[in-house]
């Protein structure tokens, strides 16, 4: 057993893996990290990686690297190989245990036939829509297809002839046999083979039948004896049939399944089918463009393992959905990078400085530490010096405002490690664009001080003209202008067009020239930056910048400087946008409303109503459930109001129905329209919260299922839910979970 300090304060998922080794339900602890060889990993995938084989190395155990490979249509090894690749650079190793779902295809198709051997499953020929029609609706039980009651010998013998390759696609699929009337949709005769006639990655054309997702996943978890699969909230519905299957078939190892909140992180969209649209649709470069959440590009934008696992520690572990500011990720990148990378200077926009007064031959050199002083690394660089320099057209105005410290006509200003200058003349284009300054400069300023003590506020970075080396610039910025780039009818509507700007005519002291591609530097008051690994060489460096300086997008949270405030130091900004960033305020369920107007309106109306609702149970079902109704309508095209809506809430917060309940009812609403509490009543929806009459079905339920009491009894917990969801389906959903788990409790203790 591991002897993992079971600390206070610890996530709920290393809480119950303490608890079960701790209480001997486990002796070991394994866990996985499963993805779909059918595109590139992307930050959300790095928030699971890191909990999987971070828990299995705190406790001593192991975690297996899995593909779930049962889709031959959308996978490709090219996609295998970079997801080794981005685990691996992540910093974690499967130590062997690199497993794909195509290894137990054969074990799989067996405990297929054990299932119709069982009377679990049976091939059913009736048509995508016939079968999508025979489950039913959320307030409706589903009804058998005339193909359900097939003997086991006509099911064995189709499921054979289906393997053989006797039909086309579509002809037939396998489906398991439980419950036609469960209240989890899932669990209505789920499909579990169906006929695609694709040759895969890894076994050819070996098969003509592949195992669905939620078939193959909890076999694969039982094979491997997995103690603990971790997946994120969308899969909490599919836990009974995981539990379901896990419980029908002959394995030895018993996994259970765990949920957790997944990363929904700001101003990007996590789907990978989204992201192939960009792809494809040549918005990005590709899967690594450094605009990408993938972390390919990451990798390439500059970021490191190290940032990016402390991200996911600074995230946590949470049951609860919400949106991450991007603020948070971008604060654990600066935060990593400041203590690693070594300070350069670079111009990024040049504007060419003459000294009149430094003589034409001279060159002197600046020694410029390569860290500042907070940082505890050592060493410097020389940095040479001549009569013509580029600086920043940022830092000159010809007519300033109140405030601009920097570069004017003059004006002195510091130059970073060398002398005190002044602008003395502005030298313009035939189009009246400043081409050129001409400066003096006082020799008693070597160092940026003044001998004389006089105050010079300003200092900005510069490079020798004469030494400087030519670079290009790409500064990347984020992939969306909006924080929810999903709230529209097309997520691509929101791009950024300002994500990528090509800086071409960029200058970078001379110190970096002969440097590798993949090395990270911060540029001087300008952002953290890493030669392109790809397209950089010596004689034409290309850098990309990881992030900026300070959060550039917090102008809700720090006014723009006016004309007439003065603005402040980069650094002092630098500090207060970081602290600003941790941590970021969570995105509540109010504050997706207030993005859509709609939303507002409904929301506004429901409180207006006076009911008993809580604001936040009404704003719950407005973001969580409403969606679900809608399909392809509008809010205002819903044939019931916010009045309507604040009723069903308090019905449900009253206890007068349940929250499944409360659920079929918002669907018939949104269907018909009408009175909660009248469809309460006309639909006997009412709860059960009566524990003498749920009593003799908590006995019937205990009494079918002996195993599983005894199992419990021994230390199996999580089969509580299987007896409250077994109660549930006989009582159409109606029964309160919570007398029901009282219930339970006081006849299994």
């Amino acid at each position: 057993m591991s002897t993992h300090d079971t600390r206070q304060g610890q996530d709920f998922v290393r809480a119950m893996i303490a608890e079960d080794l701790a209480t001997g339900r486990r002796r070991r602890v394994v866990t996985r990290f499963p993805p779909e060889p059918n595109g590139y990993l992307h930050i959300g995938h790095a928030k699971s990686i890191v909990l999987n084989f971070g828990v299995a190395a705190e406790f001593g155990g192991e975690c297996h690297l899995r593909f779930d490979d049962t889709n031959p249509e959308t996978e490709d090894v090219r996609y295998v190989e970079s997801i080794q690749q981005d685990v691996r650079w992540l910093g974690y190793d499967w130590d062997g245990h690199l497993h794909c779902a195509s290894d137990y295809f054969e074990r799989m198709y067996e405990f297929a036939e054990y299932l119709i051997t069982q009377g679990k499953a049976y091939v059913d020929s009736s048509t995508e829509e016939e079968i999508r029609e025979s489950r039913g609706t959320v307030v409706e039980p589903g009804r058998p297809t005339k193909y359900r009651d097939r003997s086991v010998e006509e099911n064995l013998d189709l499921f054979r002839r289906m393997r053989a390759g006797e039909f086309p696609n579509g002809a037939h699929v396998l489906r398991a046999k439980i419950d036609l009337a469960s209240p989890n949709m899932l669990m209505r005769d789920p499909i579990l083979y169906r006929i695609r006639h694709a040759s895969h990655y890894r076994t050819g054309d070996a098969w003509c039948i592949y195992p669905l997702y939620d078939y193959a996943h909890p076999i694969e978890d039982a094979l491997e004896c997995v103690t603990h699969s971790l997946c994120t909230l969308e899969f909490e519905n599919n836990r009974e049939f995981y539990d379901w299957l896990v419980e029908s078939l002959p394995v030895e190892c018993r996994p259970e399944q765990t949920e957790f909140a997944r990363l929904a992180l700001d101003y990007t969209v996590m789907s990978k089918r989204k992201l192939l649209q960009l792809v494809n649709g040549g918005y990005v470069s590709g899967w690594d463009d450094p605009r990408m959440p993938t972390i390919a590009g990451l990798r390439r934008r500059g970021v490191t393992p190290e940032a990016i696992r402390s991200f996911a520690e600074r995230v946590g572990v949470s049951k609860a959905n919400s949106r991450v500011d991007i603020a948070k990720l971008e604060f654990a990148i600066r935060e990593d990078l400041n203590m690693r990378v070594p300070r350069v200077l670079c111009v990024a926009r040049p504007l060419r400085v003459v000294i009149t007064n430094y003589p034409e031959t001279w060159t002197e050199e600046f020694d410029a530490p390569l860290y500042p002083h907070d940082v505890p690394l050592e060493g410097s660089r020389k940095v040479p010096f001549s009569r013509e320099l580029y600086i920043d057209r940022d830092d000159f105005m010809e007519d300033p405002p109140k405030g601009f410290h920097r570069l004017a006509p003059g004006r002195e200003v510091r130059l970073r490690y060398a002398y005190i200058i002044r602008c003395e003349e502005v030298i313009k284009g035939v189009n009246g664009e400043v081409v050129e300054l001409r400066c003096t400069y006082d020799p008693n300023t070597r160092g940026g001080t003044a001998a004389d003590g006089r105050a010079v506020k300003g200092t900005i970075h510069w490079v020798s003209a004469r030494h400087a080396v030519k670079c290009e610039l790409r500064l990347y910025d984020r992939l969306f202008r909006v924080p929810d780039p999903e709230q529209g009818e097309d997520f691509k509507e929101f791009l950024n067009p300002e994500s990528l700007v090509v800086l071409e005519d960029a200058c970078i002291e001379p110190s970096v020239a002969n440097d590798p591609p993949g090395t990270r530097y911060q540029f001087e008051r300008l952002g953290y930056f890493m030669s392109d690994p790809f397209d950089s060489k010596p004689g034409a460096l290309v850098y990309n910048r990881t992030v900026t300086l300070r959060d550039s997008w917090a102008k809700q949270v720090e006014a723009k400087p006016s004309a007439g405030r003065p603005e402040r130091k980069p650094e002092k900004r630098v500090e207060k946008a970081e602290k600003r960033a941790a941590p970021p305020p969570k995105v509540t369920d109010t504050d997706i409303i207030a993005r859509d107007p709609d939303m507002q309106k409904l929301y506004d109306d429901a409180l207006a109503a006076k009911t008993q609702a809580s604001d936040t149970a009404i704003a719950r079902f407005i973001v969580n459930d409403l969606p679900r109704e809608l399909q392809e309508r509008t809010i205002p095209e819903l044939p019931f109001e916010g009045a309507q809506l604040a009723q069903l809430v308090e019905l449900v917060e009253t206890g007068v129905i349940t929250g499944p309940a409360g659920k079929e009812v918002l669907a018939i609403m949104a269907r018909e329209g009408g009175d909660p509490r009248e469809i309460v009543e006309t639909r006997g929806l009412r709860a059960i919260s009566d524990a003498g009459e749920l009593a003799p079905i908590v006995e019937a339920v205990l009494a079918e299922n002996p195993g599983k009491v005894d199992d419990y009894r021994g230390g199996r917990t999580g089969l509580m839910g299987f007896f409250v969801g077994q109660v549930m389906a006989r009582t159409g959903g109606r029964a309160n979970p919570e007398v029901v788990k009282t219930e339970l409790n006081r006849r299994l203790s």
